[in-house]
């Protein structure tokens, strides 16, 4: 078994209390909180593998002890307890199981199966997670069986599938925002665009072999961890995004540079092929 011993606090106490419950096979601290990016506002999000459901009543009198404000079971997207300590610290408790996300990583990182977005964000969270508690090391035979380089077939997947929905389709999300300007709806247009950046930055990461961080602090993030990025990156980024409502002209000029750039910079990197 493995414990980590932290500093005695609240969160921590917390922490202790969740690993006796004897469902609970780990406990890993995800997100900001577990490398060097988190801030005064950064909540805390922990991953708790259970054996099978803790009983709902023994949860909520664990967070009667500690918590000014709690949700139980929340579904919206992952399987979630949501509390706040007495202190106003938020703290989300996802529950998972050893086995949906060995099935998630042998799909994606053994067989190289790419996703609309976010290919890698399970991965990277299970490979920098911090382990708190391992009852028999099986988080920490996970974590270090996947800390692999980036598999070619997937980083070839991610583009290819991420370019089509960038530009290359019919359907692609280009034309979609363009369309959306053409009738004046500015929800698609925003709705679209949040679709298009979440591809590009797939493909960005996917380029570089790096796993993906999630929805946070992007820019600066490939700044600081990518050797490979487009010309006038963040220039051209922030240009979409502050005129995005100023006119088709101006978008469709945007998108292309935004585009053009990502295009030539996969090229000379020998990794896309379609022609202009």
């Amino acid at each position: 078994m493995y414990y980590k011993r932290r500093k005695v606090n609240a969160v921590n106490e917390l922490f202790d209390r969740l690993t006796q419950f004897p469902q609970t096979q780990a406990l890993v601290l995800g997100g900001s909180r577990a490398g060097k990016y988190s801030d005064a506002v950064s909540d805390y999000d922990v991953y708790l593998y259970v054996s099978e459901p803790i009983p709902e009543e023994e949860r909520t009198a664990l967070y009667e002890l500690y918590c000014s404000r709690y949700e139980t079971g929340n579904h919206y997207f992952e399987y979630e307890d949501n509390c706040y300590l007495k202190d106003g610290t938020g703290v989300d408790i996802i529950f998972r199981r050893f086995e949906d996300i060995e099935q998630y990583l042998h799909h994606v990182v053994d067989e190289g199966n790419a996703f609309n977005a976010y290919t890698t964000c399970f991965w990277h969270n299970i490979i920098t997670a911090e382990i708190l508690y391992d009852r028999d090391g099986t988080y920490a035979r996970i974590q270090q069986q996947y800390k692999i380089p980036y598999p070619r077939k997937l980083r070839d997947a991610v583009i290819r599938r991420n370019m089509n929905l960038l530009t290359d389709a019919l359907p692609a999300f280009d034309k979609q925002i363009l369309k959306a300007v053409d009738r004046g709806d500015i929800v698609s247009i925003h709705h679209r665009a949040t679709e298009f950046l979440a591809s590009y930055f797939d493909v960005i990461f996917a380029m570089n072999e790096k796993t993906h961080p999630g929805e946070k602090r992007l820019i600066s993030l490939c700044r600081q961890q990518c050797r490979i990025l487009p010309a006038q990156f963040e220039e051209n980024l922030t240009a979409l995004l502050q005129e995005l409502y100023a006119g088709k002209e101006i978008v469709e000029q945007n998108l292309e540079r935004i585009l053009s750039e990502l295009k030539k910079a996969l090229r000379e990197n020998g990794m896309y092929d379609t022609e202009e």
